[in-house]
């Protein structure tokens, strides 16, 4: 039994109780138990299959194919418009959670099958992402700058995108891409290392804030 596992149970500050019931069920429906990124992870035969954590509106139960699962009353939330495979309940409350406890242990069998099928979310092909306006008119006066963000993969590309296009006014979007600029240049993507002293960090932006007391 992993420690880390039992002390982010006993030591959750908000929604303990959901947190316990939402963990019974995982295990019920027979996934293992394992703990990564900082948080409990059920797996089916070594591969991820949900998580378990908890925020300050609601807890969840997350699955890494949500968007494979029948889902026929519209219980499942995306966690962003760009997410293309996840997919999480979301619960406020311990008698919620008990009144769906069929549906969710229907959502983890299916999503053991969809697993034991070998199934993969289609991803939209990043050439299929549109080019927001304002790279268009950056790339159109600046040929180094077209030349250079085509030269990276085209997740990185799809990444880009999706970062500039989020924001709605036009100022904002220019300086995304402003703030962009180096990283793009030096071959980097949105969330690549740029300083060689955090490659296990989920991001970088150069101030090593995650580094401090380490």
């Amino acid at each position: 039994m992993d420690e880390r596992i039992e002390a982010f149970y006993a030591n959750a500050k908000l929604w303990r109780p959901e947190l316990a019931r939402l963990r019974s069920l995982a295990l019920e429906a027979g996934l293992d138990e394992a703990f990564k990124w900082r948080g409990p992870c059920y797996l089916w035969e070594g591969r991820n299959v949900a998580m378990i954590g908890g925020f300050k509106a609601h807890c969840v139960l997350g699955f890494f194919k949500g968007a494979l699962l029948v889902d026929p009353h519209r219980l499942l939330a995306k966690q962003g418009p760009n997410t293309e495979s996840s997919r999480s309940f979301q619960f406020t409350s311990l008698d919620q959670i008990n009144r769906h406890a069929p549906d969710v242990l229907d959502f983890i069998r299916q999503a053991i099958q969809i697993e034991r099928d070998g199934l993969t979310v289609p991803t939209t092909p990043p050439e299929a992402t549109s080019v927001p306006e304002a790279f268009e008119r950056r790339f159109a006066n600046d040929p180094d700058l077209k030349a250079a963000f085509y030269a990276l993969t085209p997740g990185r590309r799809k990444a880009y995108f999706q970062h500039v296009a989020a924001a709605k006014q036009p100022a904002t979007q220019d300086r995304r891409i402003d703030q962009a600029l180096p990283r793009i240049f030096d071959g980097k993507g949105l969330h690549d290392c740029i300083c060689g002293l955090s490659k296990r960090m989920p991001a970088c932006d150069g101030s090593h804030r995650a580094l401090k007391g380490t």
